[in-house]
């Protein structure tokens, strides 16, 4: 209701009173669809702060309004210096014209997301704010009145239809007057409901900053929860002005920064289904190396120039059918396929590869959105968004170090810290209180994190595995036997000035092993 005709008429009345006789001072931008109007006066100083966006549009009021040194431009121009004499408001618009000595009349004209401001001289448009908007020049502020018949008569004929009657109540005394039980009263007493409505918007006894369906809003009416109460329209617009941004804003942002991580997430997990089932189709195929080894042994059986034969294969004790190039020896054959599997083996280990850096992005990402969905307010969000940029990069070469190792046994993903400081990062940002956490006992050392499953226990054969990881990636990687100390990451703490990777364990338990990494490649 911030733009309704009867909270513009009260703001109206109450910037005449401010504006009459002060001096257009300034008049510039500095950001794009704002523009800023300084007035003066014998000390005094006035400003309106105009934001005329596509999603929103709204004044405000600063008190006081430091100019940038950089990116600002004047607009306007020929107005200052020009004296305000009256403001006024037209008739059932929301607009308003501040009428300026000099001939001049400035026009705002709010319509919400075509909303502009327009000067004129002496009946001719001089310049406008939005240019985008070119056919505002060709408006008249001085006959935008929008007179309406709101008699007894008209509304008996319309049989009490508002829109048809009164179009400039808008949603929220039309919510007022549903809650009164417009509909199911007579024609007479529709009428007088809507005069009594008219009386508190024509006289209304405060303005309200209403949260109501989840939206902040500025109304005349004491609709929905309301959070502040008011008795000054400048202060009321200011106040809405600030709250409104606030919540859209960080909603805005949030949403995005939400859409922009998940987006990232589905995309790695995506590439991650990919590259597994590429490894399952290449580690599940007959190896070529096994078909150049049956052919090498079947060599006599093979008769020239043949393009398919039923040959023995040893490897699966069952005879199968070979498909071969007449133009090409079975030799030369064997030779091209020992070729291929060198290849295969490459390229199986490249997979690998590449499917261990995507269960790393994914498990940093799904961190990232966590501790997004624990975030509260614009500081907070701020922070957040400082802390985590290079999630947001699209430059490749601005994509960190992922800070651990990620194993995955049974189901369950085991994260190793690769440096001390990354140590640090791993257990204050991508554990959380549930998961378990180890480390060698009395030595320097990885930390390990075992993720935490709901509704699920730790095998032991899983945690003998993190052990074990936890010995062997550190000073006692050579013992023949290692005791490592595990608990859960809400008995681990960092003391505040601590070096780097070190920590307060409470609560632990120890598990003695045998310091190896049982997921690396052997043979």
């Amino acid at each position: 209701m911030h733009q309704n005709y009867y909270f513009l008429k009260q703001l109206t009345l109450r910037l005449n009173t401010q504006l009459a006789g002060m001096q257009v001072a300034t008049c510039y931008s500095q950001n794009k669809d704002e523009l800023i109007l300084g007035f003066a006066r014998a000390g005094e100083e006035f400003y309106i702060r105009a934001m005329l966006t596509s999603h929103f549009s709204a004044l405000s009021f600063p008190a006081e309004f430091k100019r940038a040194r950089a990116n600002s431009v004047e607009l306007l121009e020929p107005m200052l210096g020009q004296v305000v004499q009256e403001v006024v408001q037209h008739q059932n618009e929301r607009s308003f014209y501040l009428r300026l000595s000099g001939g001049f009349v400035l026009l705002f004209k709010l319509f919400g997301n075509r909303a502009n401001i327009v000067l004129f001289q002496d009946g001719e448009p001089v310049d406008l704010f939005h240019k985008k908007f070119g056919a505002d020049l060709e408006l008249d502020p001085l006959q935008m009145d929008r007179p309406l018949p709101q008699n007894f008569a008209t509304f008996a004929a319309a049989d009490g239809h508002l829109k048809k009657i009164y179009p400039t109540f808008g949603d929220l005394p039309a919510l007022y007057l549903a809650a009164q039980q417009y509909e199911n009263l007579a024609l007479e007493e529709k009428w007088e409901l809507v005069q009594a409505l008219l009386e508190k918007l024509e006289q209304p006894e405060a303005y309200y900053i209403t949260k109501l369906e989840g939206k902040t809003r500025l109304s005349l009416l004491p609709l929905g929860d309301v959070q502040h109460t008011l008795h000054d329209p400048l202060e009321a617009l200011n106040a809405f002005t600030r709250s409104y941004l606030y919540e859209t804003g960080f909603e805005r942002q949030y949403e995005q920064a939400l859409q922009q991580l998940t987006k990232k997430l589905n995309g790695t997990r995506t590439v991650l289904a990919q590259t597994d089932s590429k490894l399952q189709e290449l580690r599940h195929d007959r190896s070529y190396s096994q078909t150049a080894d049956v052919l090498m042994a079947n060599l006599t059986n093979i008769p020239p120039r043949c393009t398919e034969v039923e040959l023995y294969d040893f490897y699966t004790d069952k005879t199968r059918s070979y498909k071969l190039k007449p133009d090409e020896t079975p030799q030369k054959q064997a030779e091209r396929l020992y070729r291929k599997a060198k290849n295969q083996h490459l390229e199986v280990r490249q997979l690998e590869e590449k499917a261990e850096r995507k269960l790393e992005e994914i498990i940093v990402l799904e961190d990232a959105i966590a501790a997004l969905e624990a975030v509260e307010g614009f500081k907070a969000l701020k922070n957040f968004q400082r802390e985590y940029a290079h999630l947001f990069s699209t430059k490749q070469q601005a994509q960190p170090e992922i800070p651990f190792r990620v194993f995955a046994s049974e189901g369950f993903k085991i994260l190793v810290g690769k440096s001390a400081k990354n140590n640090d990062v791993l257990t204050q940002r991508h554990t959380h209180k549930d998961d378990l956490w180890l480390h060698a006992k009395d030595v320097s050392g990885s930390h390990v994190v075992i993720k935490h499953q709901a509704g699920k226990t730790v095998p032991v054969t899983v945690l003998e595995k993190a052990a074990q990881l936890a010995a062997y990636y550190s000073k006692r990687k050579s013992d023949s036997l290692c005791p490592v100390l595990y608990t859960p990451k809400k008995y681990v703490r960092k003391p505040k000035g601590s070096a780097p990777g070190s920590v307060v364990v409470e609560r632990e338990k120890v598990l003695l092993v045998k310091p190896d990494n049982p997921f690396e490649r052997r043979g």
